[in-house]
C-alpha cells in the first residue's frame, strides 16, 4: 500500500513559502521556550548572591588592626578543646615540649638521644605562656609568616630552621631532627596556635612591644639598681634563678651564668632584651600595664646582657651580610667603624643614620 501523500505536496508555491516560514518559526519558539526553561531550573537550584548596597560598600570600613588581638584569647589556647586523634596528641606534645623542655629535651631528659638543650631553660621562659602571651615573642600566627628572609643567614629560612636557631642560641644546645617527632610536634602545636589566623598576616601582639630607645648609651650601675629592685626577688640576686624543686624545672630563669641563654642569642641584643622587658618584667606586666619605663628597660637590659654567658662558636660567621646586622648586635665584625662596646650598650641613633645612608 503506498503512504499517504505529504500535506505539503499539496500546496501551491506561494503557500509552500508561508509553510516553511510557520515551521520555522514554531522551531525558533521551541528552542527560546527550552532555553527560558533551562535558565529557569538553573536559577532555583544555584539563587544568585544579592548584591550590596552600593553605599553600604562604599562606606564599609576596612578591619582593625586591634581586632587581631582577639587571637590572643585565652579561650583559643584550651587543650581540652583538641580532639583525641594522631594530630591533637602532636598538639599535646609540642605544648609539652614549648612548657617542659627540660624534661624532654634537657641535659637530664629521660630519653639520651633527646638531650639536645645545653641548658634547662624552656622554650616558655622567653615565648612567655607557651608562646601564647601577647608581645613576648609569641608563636601564634608565626606558622603562616614562614619560610621568610632572615639577615642573619642572608637566605630565606624556614620554621624549622628558626626552631633550630633557638635550640642552638637560647638553649645553648643542637639541632632537632628534622623528621623527628619532636620537630612535628613543635610544628603542629604552632600551627594550631595560628589557625585562622591568615597566612602572611602579622597580627596584633606578635613580636615585642614599640619602645622609645633612649639616645644615651645604657646606665650599667642604674641597671643594677634597677634589677635589685624588680627582678632579683624572682630572679635571684646572682641572677641565677629559682626552681621549683632541687632538680626541678627552672620557675624564674637563670639571666645569666652557665644555664642561660648564650651570647648568640636574640635575647643578648639590647634593644631585643629591653622590649621584651618593658612589656612583660616584672611578673604580671604586660604591654597595657607596664611597670617600667623604657629607660629603665634599657638600662636593666644592658646590665644583665653585660653578665657572664656561654658562648657560641663561629658567631663571626653569622650576617654574611654585614649591612644587614643589626646596630644591637654584641659580637663583630661590623661594617661600620663604631666600637663593639656601643654597639652593645649604644648609643644607637648615629648607627642607625649610618645604616640609613648606607642603603
Amino acid at each position: 500500500m503506498a503512504p499517504p501523500p505529504d500535506p505539503a505536496s499539496r500546496l501551491q508555491p506561494e503557500d509552500k513559502q508561508v509553510f516553511v516560514k510557520v515551521a520555522g518559526l514554531l522551531t525558533w519558539l521551541t528552542g527560546l521556550l527550552m532555553l527560558v526553561v533551562a535558565v529557569t531550573a538553573y536559577l532555583l537550584v544555584f539563587p544568585p548572591r544579592p548584591a550590596a548596597p552600593l553605599a553600604a560598600t562604599a562606606t564599609a570600613p576596612a578591619p582593625a588592626k586591634s581586632q587581631s588581638a582577639n587571637f590572643f584569647a585565652p579561650a583559643r589556647f584550651l587543650l581540652d578543646s583538641v580532639a583525641h586523634n594522631p594530630e591533637g596528641e602532636l598538639i599535646r606534645y609540642g605544648h609539652a615540649l614549648i612548657a617542659h623542655t627540660p624534661q624532654y629535651l634537657g641535659p637530664r631528659a629521660k630519653a639520651p638521644l633527646l638531650r639536645l638543650a645545653g641548658s634547662n631553660l624552656a622554650c616558655q621562659n622567653c615565648h612567655l605562656q607557651a608562646g601564647q602571651k601577647a608581645f613576648s615573642a609569641p608563636y601564634v600566627g608565626i606558622w603562616g609568616i614562614y619560610p621568610t628572609y632572615k639577615g642573619r643567614e642572608n637566605a630565606i629560612s624556614t620554621l624549622e630552621e628558626r626552631i633550630n636557631g633557638c635550640m642552638a642560641r637560647s638553649l645553648n644546645g643542637r639541632p632537632l631532627p628534622l623528621a623527628g617527632r619532636e620537630m612535628k610536634a613543635i610544628i603542629t602545636y604552632m600551627k594550631w596556635l595560628g589557625r585562622q589566623v591568615p597566612v602572611g598576616e602579622k597580627v596584633q601582639g606578635q613580636g615585642f612591644v614599640k619602645f622609645t630607645m633612649p639616645n644615651r648609651a645604657a646606665d650599667l650601675g642604674q641597671g643594677k639598681i634597677v634589677f635589685a629592685q624588680q627582678c632579683a626577688s624572682c630572679h635571684g640576686a646572682g641572677g641565677q634563678g629559682q626552681r621549683v624543686g632541687a632538680d626541678a624545672q627552672y620557675q624564674y630563669p637563670p639571666l645569666w651564668g652557665p644555664d642561660s641563654y648564650n651570647d648568640g642569642a636574640g635575647m643578648h641584643r639590647l634593644q631585643t632584651a629591653a622590649r621584651f622587658i618593658k612589656a612583660n618584667m616584672p611578673f604580671g606586666a604586660t604591654a597595657e600595664h607596664t611597670v617600667l619605663s623604657d629607660a629603665a628597660a634599657y638600662d636593666v637590659a644592658a646590665y644583665i646582657n653585660s653578665m657572664p654567658r656561654p658562648h657560641m662558636a663561629h658567631l663571626d660567621h653569622d650576617y654574611p651580610d654585614l649591612r644587614k646586622k643589626p646596630v644591637d648586635c654584641p659580637y663583630p665584625p661590623y661594617a661600620d667603624q663604631f666600637t663593639q662596646h656601643q654597639h652593645q650598650v649604644g648609643p644607637y641613633a648615629a648607627m642607625n643614620q649610618g645604616k640609613k645612608g648606607a642603603e
